[in-house]
């Protein structure tokens, strides 16, 4: 099968939609675990959050080194090796005996996760252009789900184990899906015919040739940035005073904000219906409005679900829209321009973690409200300033 075919099957787009959130999935894990890997290492709870810092680090790097080989190297043979070399990372922070390790293993794992961020453009390049925004969306079903399910992935495997079955359980699901996107991928040629580093430098212009992906690369940041801010402090949150959650009920309030990832394939229709601005304005005030039942969260469980349900839901609102645009800059250069979105996506996540742990820590829950409510509305006031001179494409 030939990467020229213009029509996906259902069963390939679902397969790909898995393999990406499954990858992804793996900075994910130890987000509700935290409170108990902080217990497990001996290590306090403010220096725990520095697993997910890492983890969304080394994903940012590997978006600048590895994803713009996407546009260089055939395409399924890359995907396939990227998927074992994230799987051994897995096994590294399985087998983590102190915190060291366990960072080796999740920056690993994380560096090799970036396979995700091939896997979409690779899918967007096979779609026909009537069809491209529902599969982008679909597929970022896929991501969003891998990320928001592996919480509840990782509470029940904690509870049935300890906090490392989950890695075991990731590995093993990698390789299954690995062999079947052996099996079913398409090849693909590589586009282009340059040096390595010409090709690094090429991925940084792109800020330069397409001046908009600067605005919509610093949105995606804000935009996961207030998503961290909200999911990294949140097991401490539950595990605590008045909740006192096990591992399985924090890890499942990721089915919560799970309904935001189901709604991304109607997003990606009114993207290609040419909506693309009133969606993202849209997304950014239901982003800051979602903060307001999450500010009583400790006083009430269902505000606290409505708010994850709000917040997960315009975020995914917003990223999916900002994905097509970036998409539909240059079709040739796909993968440099997603690097170039998704490592300003993922920064911004790295910080909004390595924030929020620390405002929790000095000014406990409200402080974490305020500052997601101030990195949403940020975003929506650059958005409104710079939106006019934008033109849907």
């Amino acid at each position: 099968m030939q990467a020229t075919q213009k029509h996906l099957s259902h069963w390939l787009v679902l397969l790909l939609s898995a393999a990406t959130g499954v990858c992804v999935a793996s900075n994910y894990y130890a987000q509700p675990l935290l409170h108990t890997i902080s217990h497990d290492l001996a290590i306090s709870s403010s220096s725990v959050g520095i697993v997910i810092t890492i983890a969304q680090l080394s994903y940012a790097l590997g978006l600048v080194l590895l994803v713009p080989l996407g546009d260089l190297v055939e395409r399924r043979k890359l995907i396939v090796s990227m998927f074992f070399a994230s799987m051994s990372g897995l096994i590294i922070s399985a087998t983590a005996q102190n915190i060291t390790w366990l960072l080796i293993g999740t920056s690993v794992s994380g560096f090799f996760a970036v396979v995700a961020q091939m896997i979409i453009p690779f899918a967007a390049s096979l779609a026909s252009p009537s069809e491209r925004g529902q599969v982008v969306g679909t597929i970022m079903s896929g991501l969003l789900l891998g990320i928001l399910l592996a919480r509840t992935a990782a509470g029940i495997c904690s509870d049935l184990g300890s906090w490392r079955t989950i890695y075991l359980v990731a590995a093993i699901t990698l390789f299954i899906i690995n062999l079947l996107l052996l099996k079913t991928l398409p090849r693909s040629p590589a586009g282009f015919q340059m040096s390595y580093l010409r090709l690094l430098a090429s991925t940084l212009r792109q800020f330069i040739t397409y001046p908009r992906l600067i605005l919509y690369a610093f949105l995606g940041a804000l935009n996961f940035a207030t998503f961290s801010i909200l999911w990294t402090p949140i097991a401490f949150v539950l595990a605590n005073k008045p909740y006192f959650f096990n591992d399985t009920v924090i890890g499942l309030f990721g089915l919560a904000g799970a309904a935001g990832a189901l709604f991304a394939p109607y997003v990606g229709k009114l993207a290609d219906k040419g909506k693309s601005n009133l969606v993202i304005t849209l997304g950014f005030l239901l982003l800051i409005g979602s903060w307001l039942p999450l500010y009583f969260s400790k006083f009430s469980l269902i505000l606290l679900i409505i708010g994850i349900v709000l917040l997960d839901l315009a975020v995914q609102t917003a990223h999916v829209t900002c994905m097509n645009q970036v998409y539909q800059l240059n079709q040739a250069s796909r993968n440099r321009l997603n690097a170039c979105y998704m490592v300003s996506y993922f920064i911004g996540g790295a910080l909004g973690s390595f924030g929020s742990m620390h405002i929790f820590t000095l000014y406990n829950w409200s402080g974490v409200v305020m500052a997601g409510t101030c990195t949403a509305l940020l975003a929506l006031i650059i958005w409104l300033i710079f939106y006019p001179q934008q033109n849907n494409v």
